[in-house]
């Protein structure tokens, strides 16, 4: 039993967002698709109108965009000779037409020929029908027409054109903002044809991860307000105007944020409500494939309306979507139903859905109903398939998955609901399937998938260690007592101007492979390369008591590797190379993480961020390899050389920080005395007596070659021995960048 419940705690953890099975998604799109392509009506929908700017079009009129003299001919044609009860651009007019000329026999009046008053009489006359922008206002103004525009998530805010008033005033909200897409910016239209219609409507999709639209936003948010989509301003339109109000989906508001579950429109006493999602939105309900020869709805091209081809009234009462099918245009959208599907359609099938009163929607509570029907099939299968024979496993696998996809198209075509149906159907298969080749399964393919998960991180000798007990080892992330190594290469860019870029690579590759191989000689895992920087923590995967020891005795080995380097370089010509590490101890989260997309066994926590601020520290200093007190503390086999009490950016107190000479069988006799001056300077230092720290200074200089650290200190001294005794002096040196 205990084995067959393993599927239904992932699909458990995979539906609470714990744990993100992308390939779950993918098969709900699938199922979805699958479900809304079988279920369509494929029936022509005659109250809904798509005037095509089609090629037909621009072959007649001339290429987009067309002048607004002619957009106004089409608008006149639309309202007073076929009498349509409202049409919706779902094109932008965000510049002003200046096609006309107009503006340009302006500045010739005010310019050259501001003496010829017959000139200026003559424009005068000529301007009102020059002015194209106002022949198309004029031609909306009073009429039931509706503009489009596009919301942008634009992190600068960009914004262009007029914004219609909201859809939903905040006054009718709870004073919490919705759980709902926030858009940065906009593209609207001038500001003389915003001003001649009644509503505007943006006409924003949803694209789903896998680049496919499903769903419309009804309603979405620009700083703090509420705008309504094409498809509900011209329905609003066609019914008077009715106020959009919230439906909440629960009385009060939960946490900081509010829930919608319906966009209400009230109008003389009388309410519909409109479903939607947590962002607002509603699926699109396809009548069909789309397209002119789709069936869902009737085109027209929009030249046969501009040249009066319709007879006339043959459009009364309908409702009229002007757009686009041309592929120039770059209108068109992958669909359910079609990969070229136009844009303006998903307008109209939102439109008919409206008029029909039909909605299909994922509830708020579609997490709730996916976990009962795992919890109910998950536990019947779980109790009931050890116990049965294989063909009476498989004949209860199998009515279990039908009855849930039954419910799920009863609920689908009954009452609109796109409920998950993936996660259950993969749950049970798996189910069914673990708990026939448990044994096998646990026995040879666990030990597989560790060697592979861990084996381009962790030292082949590791992985062996781990496989002998497979159990004891995940990719599941905890916290622990590590030691974390940064090591940067120096000199790099030097390197990059006088290299060949097949010479630098080659070179890089070396030695980078040369320092890999000294971490996972000392029982180091890689973490990852970034740039010319190698990352690798010690601990983890396998416990190591001494991770502290053997990361110090790896820096040492690395900086005598790039000691033997260097002597190649310049036997060779070649620019000398630097590194710097940082190494510090202490607790971290490590395990499997990343994106959807990438995931790797890293570590992460305060302490990793420490861990590479020292490594920043090591030029500063002038020394190679920076540790923290933490790793001095553990790594008692060395001798180390302390630097100084730094305060790094991101954390207040101040820590102590080394770095090593040596292991201690190996320490010369000068180094130990130079290491005994340098103790006394510090204490000295710390004491602030200035004249003790002059002289030691020189005894420093004396008997050492010179050293950065230093002549640092030397530096520091000369600036503080003008000051007075500071008994609440800090000695510590901060660093505000990283």
């Amino acid at each position: 039993m205990a084995v067959t419940l393993i599927p239904l705690v992932f699909a458990l953890l995979h539906i609470a967002g714990v744990l993100h099975l992308q390939v779950l998604e993918r098969l709900e799109n699938i199922i979805y698709d699958t479900r809304l392509r079988a279920t369509m009506p494929r029936t022509l929908d005659e109250r809904i109108v798509i005037v095509d700017i089609d090629e037909k079009s621009l072959e007649r009129v001339g290429h987009w965009p067309w002048g607004r003299d002619k957009l106004a001919t089409l608008s006149r044609e639309l309202f007073e000779r076929q009498q349509v009860a409202v049409v919706g651009f779902d094109v932008l007019f965000a510049e002003a037409d200046g096609s006309s000329g107009l503006s340009s026999l302006e500045q010739l009046a005010r310019g050259p020929l501001r003496a010829q008053a017959g000139f200026k009489e003559q424009l005068v006359r000529l301007a009102p029908a020059l002015d194209y922008d106002a022949l198309f206002a004029r031609s909306l103004q009073g009429r039931p027409a509706v503009l489009g525009y596009y919301l942008t998530s634009d992190r600068d805010g960009r914004t262009k054109g007029v914004l219609p008033a909201p859809a939903l005033s905040p006054e009718r909200l709870r004073g919490l903002p919705l759980k709902t897409t926030s858009w940065g910016g906009y593209g609207s239209n001038i500001e003389e044809l915003a001003s001649a219609v009644p509503a505007a409507g943006f006409f924003n999709s949803i694209t789903d991860d896998d680049g496919v639209v499903r769903s419309l936003p009804l309603l979405a948010e620009h700083q703090g307000k509420y705008y309504e989509s094409l498809a509900l301003a011209m329905f609003r339109t066609v019914l008077g105007m009715p106020e959009v109000h919230p439906g909440f989906a629960s009385p009060l508001p939960e946490g900081g944020y509010d829930t919608l579950q319906s966009v209400v429109l009230r109008q003389d006493g009388r309410a519909l409500a409109l479903p939607v999602d947590a962002q607002l939105a509603t699926l699109i309900p396809f009548r069909g494939p789309g397209d002119v020869g789709g069936g869902s709805f009737r085109y027209i091209s929009a030249s046969d309306v501009l040249e009066g081809k319709l007879p006339s009234h043959s459009l009364q009462n309908q409702l009229v979507l002007v757009g686009s099918t041309t592929p120039g245009l770059l209108d068109l959208r992958v669909t359910p139903v079609g990969r070229t599907y136009p844009g303006v359609e998903t307008h109209a099938n939102m439109l008919s859905a409206f008029l029909d009163g039909k909605s299909i929607v994922r509830p708020d509570y579609a997490v709730g109903f996916d976990a009962v029907q795992l919890l109910i099939a998950g536990l019947l299968l779980a109790v009931a398939l050890p116990a049965l024979s294989a063909t009476s496993a498989v004949l209860l696998s199998l009515g279990t998955v039908s009855v849930l996809a039954v419910l799920n198209l009863w609920l689908y075509l009954a009452h609109g609901l796109a409920m998950p149906l993936a996660t259950v159907v993969v749950m049970a298969v798996f189910a069914f399937a673990l708990n026939m080749v448990y044994g096998y399964f646990v026995e040879s393919r666990s030990k597989r998938e560790l060697a592979a998960l861990f084996g381009t991180y962790v030292p082949p000798e590791l992985v062996d260690e781990m496989v002998k007990q497979p159990d004891k080892y995940s990719m599941q992330a905890s916290n622990q007592e590590l030691t974390v190594m940064f090591c940067d290469m120096r000199g790099f860019t030097a390197m990059s101007e006088q290299m060949e870029p097949l010479q630098l690579q080659a070179l890089l590759n070396e030695v980078f492979s040369r320092l890999t191989h000294i971490i996972r000689s000392h029982r180091g895992t890689i973490d990852k390369y970034m740039g010319d920087c190698v990352m690798a923590f010690w601990g983890a995967p396998v416990a190591t008591p001494d991770h502290a020891q053997l990361a110090v005795r790896a820096a040492l080995d690395m900086e005598q590797t790039v000691e033997q380097i260097n002597l190649s370089h310049r036997e060779r010509k070649l620019p000398e190379i630097g590194i710097g590490i940082g190494l510090n101890t202490g607790t971290m989260c490590v395990g499997d993480m990343g994106s959807e997309m990438r995931r790797s066994y890293t570590v992460i926590g305060d302490a990793v961020n420490l861990g590479s601020r020292l490594e920043g520290l090591s030029k500063h200093y002038g020394v190679r390899t920076v540790a923290s007190e933490s790793t001095q503390a553990q790594a008692p086999g060395f001798v180390w050389q302390e630097l100084d009490r730094v305060r790094v950016k991101g954390k207040a107190q101040a820590v102590a920080i080394y770095s090593p000479v040596a292991a201690l069988h190996a320490t010369m006799p000068q180094k130990a005395e130079e290491l005994s001056i340098w103790k006394h300077f510090l204490d000295a230092y710390r004491a602030q007596d200035w004249a003790q720290c002059d002289k030691l200074l020189v005894s420093l200089q004396q008997t050492t070659v010179p050293s950065a650290i230093y002549d640092m200190y030397a530096s520091r001294v000369q600036t503080l021995q003008g000051q007075l005794f500071d008994p609440e002096w800090d000695d510590a040196t901060n660093f505000d960048t990283k």
